[in-house]
């Protein structure tokens, strides 16, 4: 599946890892009937290098690089050592290339798949990041960041309009730039019978320059998990609105693995508001595997001609979508696999692979 290694060069420490599948597969789905070997020939790799003590009063360096098939990501983050009382301190830069799929991805096979619109993002970011002493269950996050936004097409030139013709910024030029800031809260519990969980985010976005983006989003996550004999029940609430300025890519997406299942990348619709709900039941087959059946269903409770150029309508999305079936879990040596068997509304099969918590080697 993949290699790592560590080298250590004086007090810093390097971590270089190419993975063929990790991350290919946590966000690849394959539908059903078709030739699925070609993808995992792509070599998926990563580079990290970690420094403890930076100026000798351990501060921490971690500078990471991810490349995967159509997307990049590099991070530089910077940790100076405050007491554990206060609110713990680090400095990042950003930089991520991926195509824009959710919002302008052009749903085929009755909306199992979503292909490229010819929309990537280029994203910069530099920032702050204050995270808040955990306090019982619960544990928080305070940070603001300057972002551009950069639209290019597939050959890597900067664009102001999709392939349609509308505004892919809500500036209308070649970029949008904001300054954001962010509150993050999250709620935790488990026992021997049971979880919960709880998480809202909260951005605003500040108007520095009259040109920069003014909004206010907010997103929540609700879980609740409950041991029912051998059996483990898990229903989820995710939902979410953005008011204010926005840019078409900023618009919530459902759809696709981690929303509704059976459906491509943002192929149920894409709106300034949305509402996902999840239900899993499993069953442990032996130690090593578990049996699951399931239902997702998600809406944009009819919010997508809000969304500057109407996307979601253009590309004939339905807006609201259900997907049900069952998979397989799997724990081995090289990480959690799990595999999904899903139909749609539209009785379209569509066959997820995943793989999560990979284990590494040394």
């Amino acid at each position: 599946m993949g290699a790592q290694k560590s080298i250590h060069a004086g007090r810093a420490k390097i971590d270089v890892n190419v993975d063929f599948t990790h991350k290919l597969c946590t966000s690849l789905m394959f539908p059903t009937f078709r030739d699925t070997s070609s993808p995992l020939s792509l070599v998926i790799g990563s580079l990290c290098i970690k420094h403890p003590n930076l100026f000798g009063g351990s501060e921490k360096l971690d500078v990471s690089w991810d490349k995967g098939l159509y997307d990049s990501n590099v991070l530089v983050a910077f940790r100076r050592p405050r007491p554990e009382w206060r609110p713990q301190q680090c400095f990042f830069i950003q930089h991520s290339l991926s195509p824009e799929i959710g919002v302008h991805g052009t749903p085929v096979d009755n909306f199992s798949r979503s292909g490229s619109g010819g929309v990537n993002l280029s994203k910069l970011a530099v920032g702050l990041d204050l995270s808040e002493p955990a306090s019982s269950k619960w544990s928080s996050t305070t940070s603001i960041k300057f972002e551009h936004v950069r639209p290019i097409n597939d050959e890597g030139r900067s664009i102001t309009r999709d392939l349609d013709g509308f505004p892919v910024t809500c500036s209308g030029n070649t970029h949008d730039s904001m300054v954001v800031l962010k509150q993050e809260s999250r709620f935790a519990k488990a026992s021997d019978q049971g979880l919960s969980h709880f998480s809202m985010q909260i951005e605003q976005g500040i108007p520095v320059l009259s040109k920069w983006l003014i909004f206010n989003r907010f997103k929540f996550v609700a879980s609740k998990g409950v041991r029912l004999g051998p059996a483990f029940l898990l229903a989820s609430l995710t939902g979410g609105s953005i008011v204010g300025d926005m840019a078409p890519y900023q618009a919530f997406a459902i759809g696709g693995l981690g929303s509704v299942r059976g459906y491509g990348e943002g192929a149920v619709g894409s709106g300034r508001s949305c509402l996902v709900a999840n239900t899993e039941l499993a069953l442990p087959l032996n130690k090593m595997t578990e049996g699951t059946i399931f239902l997702d269903c998600g809406t944009d409770l009819g919010s997508s001609r809000l969304v500057p150029g109407n996307p979601s309508l253009r590309q004939g999305k339905p807006g609201f979508g259900y997907g049900f079936g069952y998979g397989l879990r799997f724990k081995s040596p090289l990480g959690h696999l799990q595999v999904d068997y899903a139909i749609n509304a539209f009785n379209q099969k569509t066959l997820y692979f995943g793989v999560t918590n990979l284990a590494s080697s040394t």
